[in-house]
């Protein structure tokens, strides 16, 4: 689909703020929204709590965290999709889209978790102690607007494919359980300490591995594959795992195994075999 400038548009036209609040305290689920840009229970203590002031956040509703300068580079923003009514707390804005044959809910959520509005709503933020993206700066932030049909149309493929990518997830998780069983047979188990193999003894990783941590994000990176970025930058941290962008020099150029929390690899018992292992720690 090619998109025309014109076909941009400003994002305040289409949303409106919604301020409910929970009075009479008949709503109890209580949620927050997380930097993956999904509602989550909430694990704030809320002991003592007034929850009388707390938002009421319908279903096909918004919630965002205005202060950005928390979660560095994302933006914690979510599309609430469960029937029942839920609560969050006053510090989040709620907003709601006034006419849903005009902007799909589901096609703006998309919109959200684009890398690129995650940077546009960090460089839009400002204050001193707490960088804020005011509803303001969100009515400004403009889009692209097909057609109702066309938006139906886009939502629809990117359904499908997180369908497939979550169907994948599941076989992989259960390729992992498989194979997590073997290896605890075979060498936790079905493994005698006093009575190894032939050619079988007791040792560390570290007199059979060379481990490397990473560091700091490279000072030339790109979050896209590009001339000068062609070197993959691999994370292997809480928030970020797999490839997250691009650089242009190697910091490990042979295979290796990521591993978080490498120091305990370090120190950890192992049974070697006569087989020689080479591995690094690739980047966190």
């Amino acid at each position: 689909m090619l998109i025309m400038k014109n076909d941009y548009k400003r994002l305040g036209n289409y949303i409106r703020e919604v301020d409910v609040r929970n009075r009479d305290l008949k709503v109890t689920k209580l949620l927050g929204v997380s930097i993956s840009k999904e509602f989550m229970p909430s694990i704030a203590n809320t002991i003592g709590t007034d929850m009388s002031s707390y938002k009421v956040v319908e279903s096909r509703q918004f919630a965002y965290g205005p202060v950005t300068s928390r979660n560095g580079d994302k933006v914690s923003i979510a599309l609430y999709k469960e029937d029942e009514s839920a609560i969050i707390s006053q510090a989040y804005t709620v907003f709601e889209v006034k006419n849903k044959q005009e902007l799909l809910p589901e096609y703006l959520m998309m919109w959200f978790r684009r890398p690129e509005f995650d940077r546009y709503a960090r460089f839009k933020s400002h204050g001193s102690a707490r960088e804020i993206f005011s509803w303001e700066e969100m009515c400004d932030v403009e889009l692209p607007v097909p057609s109702i049909e066309q938006q139906h149309k886009i939502v629809s493929e990117y359904e499908a494919v997180t369908r497939r990518i979550r169907l994948n997830e599941q076989i992989i998780a259960k390729l992992e359980e498989t194979a997590q069983t073997l290896y605890r047979k075979m060498f936790v188990d079905g493994i005698d300490k006093e009575n190894l193999p032939e050619g079988w003894r007791m040792g560390t990783l570290g007199e059979i591995a060379k481990i490397k941590a990473g560091g700091d994000k490279p000072k030339v990176f790109s979050n896209c594959y590009t001339d000068q970025c062609q070197i993959p930058v691999v994370a292997n941290g809480i928030e970020n795992q797999g490839i997250i962008g691009y650089t242009e020099h190697f910091v490990i150029n042979e295979r290796a195994i990521t591993r978080d929390y490498w120091r305990l690899l370090c120190s950890h018992k192992a049974i070697l075999s006569n087989r020689e292992i080479d591995f690094c720690h690739s980047v966190r």
